[in-house]
């Protein structure tokens, strides 16, 4: 469930075959072409379960050495199942609430520091030493972080939603930031036609320009060549961070907000707004969208502190955690 957890996905599926391993994804992508081309390319078979069968049938078709889940729909005896037949690695967004693994992976801010009390005989790989990079944002990665003479004028800013933008989220930034009349050059990535068509309505303040692109695979390119990038508070954070990218968040889900929260507080990136500021009074919003444009200073201090975050090593290390020794 979410475009996010695909890419994930993709980065450990990169580092195992890699290695000489076959990896097959158990789900169904139909109705995202963006994914499916994503994976199609990998040389990824996608096996989605049949109408009536079970995951662990699905998963049993496979004949796998070793099985990663992640979802947020599964339930507890999904995972209990599987973990009793294979080696189990978990991808998680805080507690794993009883889900049985071998191995739990947290590859969220702060995660290191949050584990738990878990099972005996498992392992908990927490924290951005584990984010999962895609090969395409690490060949992107810049040698050091971008400084001010570096920057375009007019600022170029990127904003982007995530692979589906379900709650459209875009056409609300491209007309905030039109409304703040703060000189910009701006790409937003549309992810369906309808929203592309409310993005494409909004008239820029003199000064400005909007540009409305579909969904890429350019977007790593994008993200490095961009001064400014304005993106969801979900699992695509760490890959800018990666990039070493100037971030406005939004937190569009509760399940970003502590993420959201800290980001600020540590000063990683700046969180521009909320789902609920959009959709209600964005006074607040204003402010925090000036500072992020006019504030070069702060945008040099956000890729700096965001690029020294991730390494993009972070597949490797859950690769050499799953194939040597699951259970630790």
């Amino acid at each position: 469930m979410g475009i996010g957890h695909v890419m994930r996905c993709l980065a450990l599926a990169e580092e195992l075959l890699e290695r000489g391993l076959a990896v097959v994804l158990v789900t169904d992508l139909v109705g995202v072409p963006w994914a499916e081309e994503q994976v199609r390319r990998r040389g990824i078979v996608v096996r989605p379960p049949s109408p009536g069968e079970t995951v662990w049938d699905a998963v049993a078709a496979v004949g796998p050495i070793a099985v990663v889940v992640d979802s947020y729909l599964l339930g507890d005896e999904v995972y209990v199942a599987l973990k009793a037949s294979w080696p189990l690695l978990a991808l998680v967004d805080g507690d794993p609430r009883g889900r049985a693994a071998d191995i739990y992976l947290d590859q969220n801010l702060g995660a290191e520091d949050s584990a738990g009390p878990l099972p005996d005989g498992t392992r908990f790989l927490g924290g951005l030493d584990y984010a999962q990079q895609r090969r395409d944002i690490v060949k992107q990665r810049p040698a050091a972080p971008k400084i001010a003479a570096d920057e375009h004028d007019p600022l170029s800013v990127l904003a982007f939603f995530g692979g589906t933008d379900a709650y459209g989220v875009a056409p609300r930034v491209a007309r905030l930031v039109a409304a703040s009349g703060l000189p910009c050059a701006l790409t937003v990535v549309a992810a369906t036609t309808a929203l592309a068509e409310q993005i494409e309505a909004v008239e820029p303040a003199p000064g400005q320009t909007v540009k409305v692109i579909g969904p890429t695979d350019d977007l790593p390119a994008l993200v490095a060549e961009a001064d400014l990038v304005l993106s969801a508070a979900g699992t695509s954070a760490w890959e800018l961070f990666c990039l070493g990218a100037a971030v406005g968040f939004v937190c569009v889900a509760d399940n970003q907000a502590a993420a959201y929260t800290r980001m600020g507080k540590e000063g990683l990136a700046v969180g521009v707004a909320t789902l609920a500021e959009l959709e209600g009074d964005d006074a607040g919003v204003r402010p925090r969208l000036r500072e992020l444009f006019g504030d070069v200073r702060l945008r040099e201090r956000l890729r700096a502190a965001c690029w020294a975050k991730v390494d993009g090593r972070g597949p490797a290390r859950v690769a050499d955690a799953l194939l040597v020794d699951p259970a630790g």
